[in-house]
């Protein structure tokens, strides 16, 4: 239908709206509060801010089930305005009405569930920290034992005449070392003359028997 058809137009609207009186308009005069010291002033917006706080987490699921319904999104500019006048205080008047005798009711249950809830969280973000600090050193490993692995066999697969190549194709090959020369015994001339005497000696002596 048209309604339907200008939804994304009234959905912008609303948000410009939102952003510049139901967001900045009050964050300005917060801060003219908190800067004067104005007990009264401080304490009417920060009723506003809870109210506000709890209005935009209801809308996050009235925007999906109830984004159909005619001037929704009017209705919605309406209600922000409805809290901000200082005529109707309609933040101070739901605070007081509502949301201070419920909260002063449950508060004692909300504290002990968000100290739980802190230090599950607490619990959990150590135990996935340990989870992914160990996933982390095993894949660190893993990668560093593969890759000495393959190093170790590309270093295998080489040859000499591989490593030779690798200088240079114009370089020459390394030349062998020479064969070691023989070694010759060499005898004086005082040793053979002695072995001449002596064998000249043994001939005589066998002559003479």
């Amino acid at each position: 239908d048209e309604y339907g058809a200008n939804c994304p137009r009234s959905l912008l609207h609303q948000q410009r709206c939102v952003l510049i009186f139901g967001t900045l308009y009050p964050a300005y005069y917060s801060y003219k509060a908190v800067k004067s010291k104005d007990i009264k002033e401080y304490v009417k917006w920060m009723m506003y801010w809870i109210i506000f706080a709890l209005f935009t987490t209801a809308e996050t699921f009235t925007d999906i089930f109830l984004c159909w319904f005619p001037f929704y999104y009017e209705l919605k500019i309406a209600f922000v305005a409805w809290l901000l006048s200082p005529y109707t205080k309609g933040s101070s008047l739901l605070y007081r009405k509502f949301v201070h005798p419920t909260l002063s009711s449950k508060e004692k249950e909300i504290d002990d569930c968000l100290v739980q809830a802190k230090d599950r969280s607490y619990d959990a973000l150590v135990h996935f920290g340990k989870r992914g600090l160990n996933v982390a050193a095993t894949a660190a490993v893993m990668a560093a034992s593969k890759g000495q692995g393959a190093l170790s066999e590309r270093l295998r697969s080489f040859s000499m005449q591989d490593l030779t190549t690798i200088r240079g194709d114009g370089s020459s090959p390394i030349p062998a070392p020479p064969p070691p020369a023989p070694v010759t015994v060499r005898t004086s001339s005082k040793q053979s003359q002695l072995k001449t005497s002596r064998s000249a000696s043994e001939s005589t002596g066998s002559s003479g028997r």
